[in-house]
C-alpha cells in the first residue's frame, strides 16, 4: 500500500514492539538480525528460498530476481526465519512506491510467514476492482443468508408452533443454531488457513442450503431443531470465512469499505428479516422462510465457484493434518457451556442439578481441550492466539462488546412495548436506528484510525458507548419514544467506531496463513460474550423484578420479565394501579441491565488499555500496493515480502 505513517513524532517514539512471538508456529518475530552467510533467493511466484524453514546465516544476503528490492532492512546481515521471542523493531521507513516494501522485511522477521511444514505460503492474490465485484457480491449474499436467518424466523414462531407444536422447546430453534455457529467457528478458521478459503466457503454454503431445505420439510419440532443445527454448522463457515476473504481481497487502506458493506448487510437484515418473516408466515407458509434461502445461496455459490480465485501455494512437504481430536474437544466444551448459559434460568433454575452439572462438565472438558491442543501439531485454537497481545486484547474487547450488545438487542424491545406502550413495529424501529448509524460510522472510521491508530480509535468509540449506556437510566419516565431512539442512534455510531478498527487492525497484523484462525477467534469470543450476556443480564433483570414485586400492591403478579411483558400486553389482566407498578418495575429492571452493559463497556476499555499495544504491528503485504500487479507476472523479491508498519 502506498501510504506514509502520519503519526506525530511523539507517537512514533512510543510505538510498541507488538505481541511476543510464540515459541513454535508459522509466525515469529525477528526485527533485529545479525549474521553473515550468503543467501540466495529466486524471483519466482510465490517467493521461495533455498535451505530449510529455519536457517542460520553468517554473512550478508545476496538476492536475485526479476527486479531490484527497494526499502531498507534493519541490522546487518540476513534474517533468521524463526526466533524464540520478539526483539525490538526500528521505526519503518516510508515506502518508495507501488509494489515495494519498506522497513523490516516482515513483521515476523521472515519474508513470508512459514507454515509448520516448512513451506512458505503465497501472499493473497490481488485483483482489479472490477474483478472483485462478483466475489464481493457473493460475500454479501452469503452474509445475508447468515444475518437474516435469526430475525426472519423469530416472527414466524407462532405459526411454526401452531403447526408443529413443541411450545416448551421452541427456543431451541435459536439456541441450537447459535450453538452450532459458535462452536464451529474455530474449526472453520483453522481449515481455511490449512486448505484455503474457497473450499471452506463452498462447503459452508452447501451445508447451509441443505439445512434450509431440511427445515422446510420438517415434520415436527424436534426435526426442525435438528435441521436448524445443520443450518448453524453451515452458518459458522459463512460468518468466519466471509470476513477472512474480505480481508484477503482488499489491502489495508480499502478494508473499511468492504467491512462497511458487510455491516450494511447486517443492518438491512435486522430490519428486513422481521418484515419478510411476518409476510411469509401470514400470507404464504412459514416453510418459505427457509426455502427463500435456496435461490440466494445458489447465486452466491455460483459466484464463488466461478470468480473466487485463490493463489497457488507450494505443495507442502508433508500432508496437512487436521486436529480432529481438538475439534471434537472444542465442540463438546462449547456445546455444554452454551447449553448451560442459554437454558439456565429458563428451562431449569441456575443452581439446579442440570446447571451445575453442565458447568462442571464444561470446565472439565475445557481443561481437557487445553491438554489436547498443547500436544497437537496443528491445534484448532493455537496458543499464539492468546500469547500475542494484539490478538488477545481484541478477543477480550470484542467479547465484552458481545456481552453489552445484549442490553439493546434483547431488552430494549421489551422496554419500548412495556414501558413506552409502543407496538411491535414501533419498538423494532427504536432498536433498528442503531443499525442505521453503525455502518455509516464504520465506513468513516478509517479516517480516524489512519490518524490516531487502531487502539485509540477503538477506545474513543467504546468510551462514547460507555457514556451512552450510562445515560439510559437517566431517561425520564415514561418518556418519549425518541429518547431511547436517539441513544441507540448514538450507540450504533460509537460501536461502529469501535468494532471495525479492531477487526481490520487484528486481521492486518497476521499473514494469510494465520488470518482465518485469527478472524475466527475474534468472532468466537464475540459470540460467547453474547451468550454470557444473555444469561447474566437475564438473571439481573429477573432479580430486580423479583425484588420489586415483593411489595406489589396486588397478589398473583408474574415474577419474571417475559411473564410481566405478556401481562402488560393484555390491559384487562390487572388493575391500572398494578399495571403502572409493573411498568415501573420493568423500567427499573432494564435500567439495571444498561448499567451492567456499561460495566461490560468498561471491561472492553480496560482490555485495550492494559493489554493492547499502543500501535498495532501491521504487516504490509504485496496486495496493499495501490496498483494491483498482473497475476500472471512473476513477483520480485520486494513484491513477495510483507513489510511492517505500526498503527
Amino acid at each position: 500500500m502506498d501510504r506514509t505513517d502520519d503519526r506525530s513524532a511523539a507517537d512514533a517514539g512510543g510505538a510498541d514492539t507488538g505481541p511476543p512471538a510464540p515459541a513454535t508456529g508459522p509466525r515469529t518475530t525477528a526485527a533485529s538480525r545479525t549474521g553473515a552467510a550468503p543467501r540466495t533467493e529466486t524471483g519466482t511466484a510465490p517467493r521461495t528460498e533455498t535451505g530449510t524453514a529455519s536457517r542460520t546465516s553468517t554473512g550478508s544476503p545476496t538476492e536475485t530476481g526479476t527486479g531490484p528490492r527497494s526499502g531498507t532492512e534493519a541490522g546487518t546481515g540476513s534474517p533468521t526465519a524463526t526466533q524464540a521471542q520478539a526483539e525490538p523493531e526500528p521505526d519503518p521507513a516510508p515506502e518508495s512506491g507501488p509494489g515495494t516494501t519498506a522497513g523490516p522485511a516482515a513483521a515476523d522477521g521472515s519474508a513470508t510467514p512459514a507454515s509448520a511444514d516448512g513451506t512458505t505460503p503465497a501472499a493473497p492474490a490481488t485483483t482489479t476492482p472490477r474483478g472483485r465485484r462478483p466475489v464481493v457480491a457473493a460475500l454479501m449474499l452469503g452474509m445475508a443468508l447468515a444475518a437474516i436467518d435469526g430475525t426472519i424466523v423469530s416472527t414466524a414462531v407462532p405459526q411454526i408452533v401452531g403447526d408443529l407444536g413443541g411450545f416448551t422447546v421452541f427456543s431451541w430453534l435459536f439456541s441450537g443454531y447459535l450453538l452450532a455457529v459458535t462452536v464451529t467457528l474455530p474449526l472453520y478458521g483453522k481449515l481455511s488457513d490449512t486448505f484455503g478459503r474457497k473450499p471452506v466457503l463452498i462447503a459452508g454454503i452447501i451445508l447451509f442450503l441443505v439445512g434450509s431445505l431440511l427445515c422446510a420439510a420438517a415434520w415436527n419440532m424436534a426435526a426442525l431443531i435438528a435441521f436448524r443445527i445443520v443450518q448453524g454448522l453451515g452458518g459458522g463457515a459463512l460468518q468466519g470465512t466471509i470476513q477472512t476473504i474480505a480481508a484477503d481481497l482488499y489491502p489495508l487502506k480499502e478494508r473499511p469499505r468492504i467491512q462497511a458493506r458487510l455491516s450494511t448487510v447486517w443492518a438491512t437484515s435486522s430490519v428486513a428479516g422481521p418484515v419478510a418473516g411476518g409476510l411469509l408466515a401470514g400470507y404464504a407458509d412459514w416453510r418459505w422462510i427457509f426455502l427463500i434461502n435456496l435461490p440466494v445461496g445458489a447465486v452466491a455459490l455460483w459466484l464463488v465457484v466461478r470468480h473466487l480465485q485463490e493463489p497457488s501455494r507450494p505443495r507442502p512437504a508433508t500432508r496437512p493434518r487436521v486436529d480432529w481430536a481438538g475439534a471434537l474437544a472444542v465442540f463438546a466444551t462449547g456445546a455444554l457451556l452454551l447449553t448451560a448459559l442459554v437454558q439456565g434460568g429458563v428451562a431449569w433454575p441456575w443452581f439446579s442439578a442440570p446447571s451445575l452439572g453442565l458447568f462442571g462438565a464444561s470446565a472439565l472438558l475445557a481443561a481437557l481441550t487445553v491438554v489436547v491442543e498443547r500436544r497437537a501439531a496443528e491445534p484448532i485454537i493455537p496458543g499464539w492466539v492468546w500469547r500475542r497481545r494484539t490478538i488477545a486484547s481484541v478477543n477480550l474487547a470484542l467479547g465484552a462488546m458481545g456481552l453489552l450488545m445484549v442490553a439493546p438487542t434483547v431488552f430494549l424491545p421489551t422496554y419500548a412495548q412495556s414501558v413506552l406502550g409502543l407496538g411491535p413495529i414501533a419498538a423494532g424501529f427504536v432498536l433498528s436506528v442503531m443499525t442505521l448509524s453503525w455502518p455509516v460510522s464504520a465506513a468513516f472510521s478509517d479516517r480516524v484510525y489512519n490518524r490516531i491508530g487502531f487502539r485509540r480509535t477503538a477506545m474513543l468509540g467504546m468510551g462514547a458507548a460507555l457514556l451512552i449506556l450510562l445515560a439510559f437510566p437517566l431517561l425520564p419516565y415514561p418518556g418519549e419514544a425518541w429518547h431511547p431512539a436517539l441513544l441507540m442512534l448514538l450507540l450504533g455510531a460509537a460501536l461502529g467506531l469501535f468494532q471495525l478498527p479492531l477487526i481490520v487492525g487484528v486481521q492486518s497484523t497476521v499473514g494469510w496463513a494465520e488470518r482465518g484462525t485469527t478472524t475466527a477467534s475474534v468472532l468466537f469470543c464475540r459470540q460467547v460474550g453474547q451468550s454470557i450476556g444473555a444469561a447474566l443480564f437475564g438473571a439481573i433483570a429477573n432479580g430486580v423484578l423479583a425484588a420489586r414485586l415483593l411489595d406489589a400492591p396486588v397478589d398473583g403478579l408474574p415474577g419474571d420479565l417475559d411473564a410481566v411483558a405478556r401481562t402488560l400486553e393484555n390491559p384487562g389482566a390487572v388493575s391500572s394501579a398494578a399495571a403502572e407498578y409493573l411498568r415501573r418495575a420493568v423500567d427499573a429492571a432494564v435500567d439495571h441491565v444498561y448499567v451492567g452493559a456499561a460495566g461490560a463497556a468498561a471491561l472492553a476499555l480496560l482490555a485495550l488499555i492494559t493489554l493492547a499495544p499502543r500501535r498495532f504491528p501491521v504487516i504490509t503485504e504485496p496486495s496493499d500496493s495501490p496498483t494491483a500487479p498482473d497475476p500472471a507476472a512473476t513477483p520480485t523479491a520486494s513484491e513477495a515480502a510483507p513489510a511492517r508498519q505500526d498503527r
